[in-house]
């Protein structure tokens, strides 16, 4: 891609994007949290300030950026943090998150924008998370001699970096002080670009996150009671999909003292009726606090809140995430096997190294459903819970496997203290 096609790139996006906010809801908070953007920069962050920026496309990028935004934030305590998201997604759900001083959108990318973002900003380093590749910023960046890192970052074969047509691409990648990737298969691909001496292995930060979040998990006493005694299934990040499966694998089992709980992937109203539909006899976890005594009455429970689903984990016999029965992939299978459960998903998770890695290691197992008869799924969860020899080494395997990646964080941190990017 050339400068020329890529500012042509910018104008397509910006002009559909502004035509979408009129009838789409997420294009619309796009445009409506860049209005007057530099104004309530410049209202914010004083001259005097010195700033670390964050960049993360989403809230996944801000799951792996999280540990070092919070590692920094105490080693650096004279140093304020600006966080900023390119999508709704990340925006709408960490627009408070207080881990930063600030929380804003980031302009679209552009000679002028980045120009004067970086005025007003003026950060003392930068660092991107795992994607994001705006060349006007990371020029601008370059240009000030501003520390500029990428982290969590994953390379594919198949990605433009290593096309013919992949220049402008490349020369991006140029622009950082240093990249820490994911994978040993991503440091070889970025060698081949002659790029060894600004990278290196590090591993991916969202290992370190879920391993923080088991060990400060709350206590959650309406679940305790829910599950009693019993054996439970909790499964996270559904969809209509997973749910349907879920439903079939569950009666089929027909174990009375079995429970399930549901935290779907989307809580508006629709989904929740649609699942209770699914599953008459359910109740929602707003219900269950209400009314305690239905807690004995019921074997199915549905979150209907956002936040809780992390520290549900810790109370299920085997795990189940959402996602991989559709294209779309598989969810985080991290924030369940941190805590030594089976981890059990659908055949659509290729495409992610942490889902693929935990197959390998024996925590994973995933299942096929193609006559959508969730026989497969019912045959895994029965296996598990007559074998506790298998269900042991399973569940070993998990947490070992997450347990055996952490650190990446700390190889950041360190990089940036022994370079000194930064001085308190």
């Amino acid at each position: 891609m050339s400068v020329i096609f890529y500012n042509i790139f910018l104008w397509l996006f910006k002009v559909t994007t502004y035509i979408a906010s009129a009838f789409n809801t997420k294009a619309k908070k796009w445009v409506q949290g860049r209005k007057d953007i530099f104004k309530h920069l410049k209202n914010a962050i004083s001259a005097d300030d010195k700033t670390i920026w964050f960049h993360c496309a989403s809230l996944g990028e801000f799951e792996q950026g999280r540990p070092v935004i919070e590692k920094l934030k105490k080693q650096y305590k004279d140093h304020k943090i600006l966080l900023t998201f390119f999508s709704p997604s990340g925006y709408e759900v960490q627009k408070n998150y207080n881990g930063a001083d600030w929380v804003f959108y980031l302009p679209l990318d552009g000679t002028q924008n980045a120009k004067k973002f970086l005025e007003i900003v003026h950060p003392e380093l930068v660092i991107f998370v795992k994607y994001e590749f705006w060349f006007y910023y990371l020029k601008k960046i370059k240009y000030r001699n501003i520390p500029l890192l990428l982290i969590s970052a994953l390379f594919r074969k198949d990605m433009s970096f290593f096309k013919w047509y992949g220049k402008l691409q490349r020369k991006m990648l140029s622009r950082f002080n240093h990249l820490f990737v994911q994978t040993h298969e991503s440091k070889k691909l970025v060698d081949e670009l002659g790029l060894s001496d600004i990278c290196s292995f590090a591993g991916d930060t969202r290992y370190d996150r879920v391993i923080a979040i088991a060990s400060t998990s709350e206590k959650i006493p309406v679940i305790e009671k829910f599950i009693g005694n019993s054996k439970s299934i909790i499964a996270g990040s559904t969809w209509p999909e997973d749910e349907l499966v879920l439903q079939k694998a569950f009666t089929t089992i027909g174990n009375p003292s079995l429970k399930m709980i549901i935290a779907p992937h989307e809580i508006n109203e629709s989904h929740l009726i649609s699942i209770k539909e699914l599953y008459p006899e359910s109740i929602l976890f707003s219900e269950l606090t209400k009314e305690t005594e239905l807690i004995s009455n019921c074997s199915i429970l549905i979150i209907d809140n956002i936040g809780m689903l992390s520290s549900l984990y810790q109370y299920a016999t085997i795990t189940y995430i959402g996602g991989g029965l559709t294209s779309n992939g598989v969810h985080n299978v991290l924030e369940a096997a941190v805590y030594g459960k089976p981890v059990l998903f659908g055949l659509y998770y290729h495409k992610y190294v942490e889902a693929v890695e935990l197959v390998k290691a024996g925590g994973g197992l995933p299942f096929n459903d193609e006559r959508k008869n969730g026989l497969m799924l019912k045959e895994l969860i029965e296996a598990l819970l007559i074998n506790q020899d298998e269900y042991e080494l399973r569940s070993n395997a998990a947490k070992e496997f997450v347990q055996k990646n952490k650190g990446a964080t700390e190889i950041i941190v360190d990089y940036i203290q022994e370079k000194r990017l930064l001085t308190s």
